[in-house]
């Protein structure tokens, strides 16, 4: 059946790029009428989202392909432009268009004040429409256009306070980081390119060409390698994970928008869009599973010695990207729709915790969780909420988060048993470190001086919605709710019920729940028991096992000295000859103007200077052919 509405999905990007256009002519002039409009632009964006999401849930809907913009043509062929809705990405422009919705809403609160909030907003604008052009990109190459987009708006976001130079100097590396990855995913479009027939980059031309095996063996292997290096550089994936946690300098809002719908979930869609290279290479598959798993226990033990609110969910948004990787790289149909599903569940309950947090800091103004306490006898909107982000993040049954975590490991389990092992385990720490934050956070005595009072309505009520969402969600996909599978793969696979996986997840989550209650409430076990026996662990995690130390001494010193060192040819030899040729022309010069003084006798003199010059010169020659 064709769609109805698919056909108009090119007016989704087109309201938050509007808004952004206008806000960036009229911006100072507006006032605080910018925040509206851009509020009024990302909901019309939902709404048409919304529109195709359900009437794609409704039947049987083909995939609607519109790409009659020829960009470039190349000899037979030409590229060109446009746009592509599937299932995949109809649910993708839900997330991002009702996340930015709920963040924007959320900033008229949090950002009423700065004097640059009409560029703030404008800023998000760009940022949602990079992130809705990315989703129904039709082709491989229109889709790196919007990605290096999603990464310029990151760039200015994260450093939107730009007098910080904490500020700067983060911006700066999320910057530099994931341009690293770029180039791999630039270089897997060029080998993609020369490999394709009639040099054809639209998905269903890669789609034909990897499931024919028309492509396959050591290419397919280098090609879906390279397309993940660039996929782990945006979804922060070891060893590209440094820059998310420094991203947290950028307002709050930017955060959750970046954790939870935009930026690091580009990664992901971008190994789920090209799946079909991916499942052309069991060797490539082990290394998106391989990575996604180690990425999820490293972040995650990271975590549990970080002081920071938003860095400790920084790493949890790590950790739980390593989640999805591992699911997409175990590579069955069901643990893809693992993957995604958790994509999904985890917008919303970081959304949340992030929001959340932002509303702590709102009113504690301070970042540190040792310097809150008691926020939740003030706060009781912003605590509850926050609770049940922890508890979805934690795997805590009947909340999202179990539903989707429990998918993954089930598929590890039946498929991959070390990667449920590295799983389960960081499913503990999760929900240790979360547990410690909450309790620090809201319970206790307050170790602050600030006279608390809840939130504005504009920052309570996204995070009710985003509550509501992370109860609900996840019975979209359960062993009870099969659709989801069948609804994204087009074929009847369902998540099988593994009570064994059910049992120990959920064991996991509430000992790591209740290690945190016994350390941070009860005081039972000391907060020191291991920093007064290991020191050294505690500061290891602290420092982040060092690989930030690590990249400087191994790249940044020796890039910087190599950079001191073309420096000095620059200015000695490059300008040095530069000068001396200025300087010999302008020699030349003074000479000649001292000689056209006007003098006779001088003009004489060089005459016969001139001849005897020349005199010489032809008595040499004669000389040279006469020997």
């Amino acid at each position: 059946m064709v769609s109805a509405y698919s056909q108009y999905a090119w007016l989704i990007p087109l309201f938050p790029l509007l808004s952004f256009l206008i806000m960036t002519a009229v911006g100072r002039q507006l006032k605080d009428a910018g925040a509206y409009i851009s509020i009024v632009a990302i909901f019309a964006s939902f709404v048409v989202s919304l529109m195709i999401f359900i009437e794609r849930l409704g039947g049987n809907i083909e995939d609607y392909t519109w790409n009659k913009l020829q960009w470039i043509k190349l000899g037979t062929g030409s590229l060109t432009m446009g746009f592509e809705i599937t299932n995949l990405n109809a649910l993708m422009l839900v997330i991002v268009t009702l996340v930015s919705l709920l963040v924007n809403l959320y900033s008229k609160g949090y950002m009423h004040g700065d004097e640059r909030i009409n560029v703030f907003f404008a800023y998000i604008a760009l940022f949602t429409f990079s992130m809705l052009g990315l989703v129904i990109s039709e082709n491989l190459i229109e889709l790196y256009i919007f990605w290096e987009l999603v990464g310029v708006c990151s760039f200015l976001l994260v450093g939107f306070w730009y007098f910080k130079p904490e500020a700067r100097a983060a911006a700066k590396k999320a910057f530099i980081v994931t341009r690293i990855g770029d180039v791999g995913l630039l270089i897997a479009i060029l080998l993609l390119f020369w490999a394709m027939p009639n040099h054809a980059m639209d998905f269903t031309s890669i789609h034909n060409a990897f499931t024919t095996g028309k492509i396959s063996g050591g290419t397919a292997t280098l090609i879906a390698i390279l397309i993940f290096v660039g996929a782990a550089g945006k979804s922060g994936q070891f060893p590209f994970h440094t820059w998310l946690p420094d991203a947290m300098e950028g307002p709050t809002p930017i955060s959750a928008l970046i954790h939870a719908a935009t930026m690091v979930a580009a990664g992901v869609y971008l190994v789920a869009r090209t799946f079909d290279i991916f499942q052309a290479s069991p060797t490539a598959l082990l290394v998106v599973a391989c990575v996604g798993g180690f990425t999820a226990i490293f972040a995650a033990t990271i975590g549990t010695a970080q002081n920071d609110i938003k860095r400790i969910l920084a790493y949890s948004t790590v950790s739980q990207l390593g989640y999805m990787m591992m699911a997409l790289g175990i590579g069955t149909s069901v643990a893809y729709t693992a993957g995604i599903f958790h994509l999904l569940t985890h917008a919303f309950f970081k959304a949340l915790l992030f929001l959340g947090a932002g509303s702590v800091i709102h009113a504690v103004h301070t970042q540190d969780i040792h310097e809150m306490g008691g926020v939740g006898s003030k706060m009781k909107v912003t605590a509850w909420t926050f609770g049940i982000g922890t508890l979805a993040l934690s795997g805590i049954p009947p909340l999202s988060g179990f539903w989707s975590k429990d998918a993954i490991l089930s598929e590890a389990y039946s498929h991959n048993m070390p990667l449920f092992w590295v799983g389960l385990i960081a499913a503990f720490f999760t929900a240790f470190y979360m547990s410690r934050l909450f309790f620090l956070v809201f319970m206790g005595k307050p170790r602050h001086q600030v006279k608390l009072h809840e939130s504005p309505t504009s920052m309570t009520l996204p995070l009710i919605v985003l509550a509501v969402l992370a109860v609900v969600a996840g019975f979209v996909f359960t062993p009870f709710s099969p659709w989801l599978g069948t609804w994204l793969s087009g074929h009847a696979e369902a998540e099988h019920a593994n009570i064994v996986v059910m049992v120990l997840s959920t064991l996991v989550g509430l000992l790591g729940i209740g290690l945190g209650y016994l350390v941070y409430i009860k005081r039972s076990i000391p907060s020191d028991a291991i920093s007064s026996r290991a020191p050294w662990l505690v500061r290891l995690l602290q420092r982040k096992y060092y690989i930030d130390e690590i990249y400087h001494a191994v790249f940044v010193e020796p890039l910087k000295s190599l950079g001191s060192l073309l420096h000095l040819f620059d200015v000695y030899v490059v300008d040095g000859i530069v000068r001396l040729v200025s300087f010999s022309v302008v020699g030349v010069g003074r000479v000649g103007s001292r000689l056209q003084n006007g003098h006779v006798q001088t003009y004489g003199l060089a005459t016969l200077l001139g001849l005897l010059i020349l005199i010489l010169a032809i008595a040499g020659r004669r000389f040279i052919n006469a020997g």
